[in-house]
């Protein structure tokens, strides 16, 4: 006797409830933003001394104060006396302000070989900086040296210009929005008593060659 062919529908469980399936993403990327810092008056900011800074006016990015911090004379004398330091500080509260800069320091000749310290062009073995407080900085002590950048292009009728970049990471989750059309209760059973009752449109002629 040869036994019925089981259907493919006994692998699907009668018990199992049909469930609704959802998506999110978690979307991770920086919000960019940049300052220009003209120094007017280098060779008078010079010989301000050892840890001594002339410093930008605070700039936002991302949501948070920044301020860009020079020192002629280095940030400290053990290893950058000889050096003029950069330095860019966040200086508005914030605590794990994970973030990416670059600093620049422009070219005055017109040929575009600015001196450039970058995150952004570049892979990061341990990731954006992480600031953890307010007055946190990321920079270089030794970011030019002094001797060098007085007889450079970089300096031109005693001024000089840095440009500084960040970019703020900033992640949030995009999760998408079910949009509820309300649908109204049909009417078709009241609109048929409506045409027996009147009889308009219930009925129609086709006049063919007069017949």
């Amino acid at each position: 006797m040869t036994r019925p062919s089981r259907s493919s529908s006994s692998n699907t469980n009668p018990d199992r409830i049909e469930s609704q399936t959802t998506t999110s993403r978690s979307v991770t990327q920086t919000l960019n933003g940049s300052h220009q810092f003209v120094i007017q008056g280098y060779s008078l900011a010079k010989g301000i001394g050892v840890g001594k800074h002339v410093a930008s006016d605070s700039f936002s990015v991302g949501g948070y104060k920044w301020t860009i911090f020079v020192y002629p004379d280095g940030k400290n004398s053990e290893d950058s006396s000889s050096y003029v330091s950069v330095f860019v500080a966040l200086a508005s509260d914030g605590t794990e302000v994970r973030a990416l800069f670059e600093l620049a320091l422009v070219d005055q000749s017109g040929k575009g070989n600015h001196k450039v310290h970058s995150h952004f062009d570049r892979s990061l073995d341990g990731g954006p900086y992480t600031l953890k407080y307010k007055g946190s900085m990321w920079g270089y002590k030794r970011f030019f040296r002094r001797s060098l950048l007085e007889t450079s292009d970089y300096l031109k009728d005693d001024c000089l210009i840095i440009n500084c970049t960040i970019g703020v990471v900033s992640s949030e989750i995009h999760c998408p929005r079910l949009h509820s059309i309300h649908v109204p209760d049909s009417e078709l059973g009241s609109d048929f008593g409506n045409l027996l009752d009147t009889l308009e449109g219930s009925d129609v002629e086709f006049d063919i060659a007069g017949e």
